[in-house]
């Protein structure tokens, strides 16, 4: 009963996810969908014979590190040719038919993310690899699962048994926002734009990662044998049938007119949608005109890509002010002469930072050129030097902060310049004490940002442990408070206390701990005095950790100034540690193992769970901290090499379940359905829908 309960919630799922991802006609609440996910995932974990790596559950991602390997493609993919003129875009279709006489063409708009082939066999995703150089690209099936519009099963039994759809994996402009608001917040550089967002995203190591951020899939292509019509409008039709997002903002036209009516079209409208794009793409729609006119060795000639021309105004550079954030880090802001610019009034402008005022030659009083940057963040692209007033000066950087007149400092392999008087200056100190309390820190109602200003200027407030001193009565007698805003406060300040020890690390504010590298760190290190305790090398071995991010904690924790507020939050009784866990053993106490490769019956996450039920630790990356590799099938040959060098001692499964006291499991026949795949030679075979 359990194993065809199994199949019928994997069914159910895959059915909420496409009416919520696919068709946004979402049918249950998200906990009710939370409830059958749960449900399955436990009898899964009774049943470990019946893992199918297209269940449902592996939407959620994992927390382990996975190296890309490369794929060459079956069918090539090519890029497009682009135009920039309605001018050259008619000469394109005027070659067209003259070589195959009257024909139909697709229009479709141009997506601004990453290119993505996914293939399916038999009606489950096989693989998704990434464009490369057309020939060969990245295995990025465990990233793309996560993504909820990509089916992992097909709906329907009238799809080839083998083909490839070819489409775009984007971001949101909601996620974007949401990534760069958190980036923000822990004093991270913003992403440029949703496409960079995507690619970025999609080359994350731990799946887990990009299951959070909230990527989409739109398809656009098919390829394979016996594909279902000979017409590209009609496969894509059919592809949406089975389940594919397929963008619902195609067109069949037959004449230059109607290519010019639906590129002036979207060349407005486009700005009101919710996701970022950069032009249209002219298909032609019959396989056989697409024959006729066959592909260079870059580009289908059958296809075309008019690229929007970017939105830009010219106005007036009035001033530069220079903000100071609450790492330090100093950010030159333009304020411009009003201009309308997408729709919107724009009035500032970021410069990012000296290198780039430098590189443009900004000066003030320029007439300059502004774009907004991935449709979001305005920006200045250039300079009408024509324009330039004949007594204007060139640009000179600030050397000492604005706020405190502390030296400005530029560290290695950074762009900005830094204010390093953090205890001190006035906006760090503020903005350090308003991350504290913001909702995905500390979540302290009452004490916004015009709160923390009125405290701060009635000597109530120097760092974020004197939060934790206020006194109600005090806070009463203050403008716009009173008693009920100050208990309200009081209150919210002592339910703090028992905020999770991951929130109150990423509250502190280190610079570039982020929520997710927060959750990483406590996961690694439990507590707050083994984090400080740690020194660069053994930070680093926490997910989402490198060396840039470890030397920031390190240095965080040697400021004497850090330390003791960190010792007054420990006084007011913050959560510094995680709950430990029974343990079943202590065998394996005081060693520490990298788990890589695969299994027969147990995942890796089960392999780690078990590790550390018996006392062991967990690290990411092979070093010298390693006592044991316990390795699978398929161990990366470099993290293999290394172990050798660093003479680690390599176990396999049946070995480790000796050292638990444990009898080895009995090792299962298992096959790779990835590797199954190049036994499957096809390529004498004709191809229908030839892919860019």
């Amino acid at each position: 009963m359990e194993k065809e309960r199994i199949v019928e919630l994997r069914k159910k799922l895959d059915y909420y996810n496409h009416k919520y991802y696919v068709e946004n006609s979402p049918e249950i609440e998200d906990y009710e969908f939370d409830m059958l996910l749960r449900e399955l995932q436990e009898l899964e974990a009774k049943h470990p014979e019946m893992f199918d790596p297209n269940s449902p559950t592996q939407r959620v991602g994992s927390d382990i590190t996975t190296e890309f390997r490369s794929v060459e493609h079956k069918f090539p993919m090519l890029s497009l040719s682009n135009t920039y003129s309605l001018d050259e875009l008619h000469e394109w279709i005027e070659r067209i038919e003259r070589e195959t006489g009257e024909v139909e063409y697709v229009c479709e708009l141009k997506f601004d993310g990453t290119a993505i082939s996914l293939t399916y066999r038999d009606g489950a995703l096989l693989r998704a690899v990434t464009r490369g150089d057309g020939t060969r690209g990245d295995d990025v099936t465990a990233n793309v699962r996560t993504i909820g519009s990509v089916p992992l099963h097909l709906r329907g039994d009238d799809y080839p048994p083998y083909f490839e759809i070819r489409g775009e994996i984007l971001m949101p402009y909601a996620s974007f926002d949401r990534l760069n608001a958190e980036r923000a917040a822990a004093g991270e550089p913003l992403l440029a734009n949703p496409r960079n967002a995507a690619a970025g995203t999609l080359k994350q190591q731990a799946s887990q990662v990009v299951a959070r951020r909230g990527l989409d899939c739109t398809l656009y292509q098919l390829a394979g044998d016996d594909l279902p019509s000979h017409s590209h409008w009609d496969n894509m039709r059919k592809a949406r049938e089975w389940g594919f997002k397929i963008s619902d903002y195609m067109r069949i036209c037959r004449n230059r007119s109607q290519i010019d009516e639906f590129i002036a079209y979207w060349d407005t409208e486009r700005k009101r949608l919710p996701f970022p794009t950069d032009g249209v793409v002219i298909k032609v729609n019959r396989d056989e005109d697409r024959r006729k006119l066959g592909s260079t060795a870059k580009a289908p000639r059958w296809a075309v890509a008019y690229k929007f021309k970017a939105e830009r105004a010219a106005t007036r550079l009035l001033s530069v002010d220079f903000q100071v954030g609450r790492t330090g880090a100093v950010t030159p802001v333009a304020n411009l002469e009003p201009v309308l610019l997408a729709g919107t009034i724009v009035k500032r402008a970021t410069l990012h930072n000296a290198e780039q005022i430098a590189q443009l030659d900004i000066r003030v009083g320029d007439t300059v050129y502004v774009e907004k940057g991935g449709e979001i963040i305005p920006k200045i692209t250039g300079v009408e030097l024509s324009e330039r007033p004949a007594d204007s000066r060139k640009f000179e950087y600030i050397t000492e902060c604005p706020e405190c007149g502390t030296p400005l400092v530029r560290y290695e392999g950074e762009a900005k310049h830094y204010c390093p008087n953090q205890s001190h200056c006035r906006p760090q100190i503020l903005g350090r004490i308003e991350h504290f309390v913001s909702r995905r820190a500390m979540d302290i109602e009452g004490l916004g940002e015009e709160t923390v200003e009125l405290l701060w200027q009635n000597d109530m407030l120097h760092d974020i442990a004197d939060i934790y001193s206020l006194r109600g009565e005090r806070l009463a007698t203050l403008p716009r408070l009173g008693e009920k805003s100050a208990a309200n406060i009081m209150q919210s300040i002592d339910s703090s206390r028992k905020v999770p020890f991951a929130r109150v690390l990423f509250a502190l504010g280190i610079r570039f701990v982020g929520e997710t590298t927060a959750k990483y760190l406590a996961a690694h290190f439990r507590s707050l005095d083994a984090v400080m305790a740690a020194d660069r090398e053994q930070l680093a071995e926490a997910e989402e950790v490198g060396t840039k991010i470890a030397q920031s904690i390190a240095e965080y924790f040697a400021d004497e100034d850090n330390r003791r507020i960190v010792e007054r939050l420990r006084e007011a009784g913050l959560q510094f540690e995680i709950e430990e866990r029974v343990l079943d053993s202590e065998s394996l106490a005081g060693k520490s193992f990298v788990i890589s490769g695969k299994f027969a019956d147990r995942s890796r996450d089960e392999m780690k769970a078990l590790v550390e039920a018996h006392g062991g630790r967990n690290l990411a990356a092979v070093s010298a901290n390693v006592d044991y590799i316990v390795a699978g099938e398929n161990m990366g040959p470099a993290k293999l090499q290394k172990a050798q060098k660093l003479g680690i001692a390599i176990i396999t499964e049946q070995e480790l379940m000796q050292m638990i006291g444990q009898a080895a499991p009995a090792v299962a026949a298992q096959t790779d359905s990835t590797d199954s795949e190049q036994t499957d030679d096809r390529s004498d075979r004709p191809v229908q829908g030839s892919l860019f």
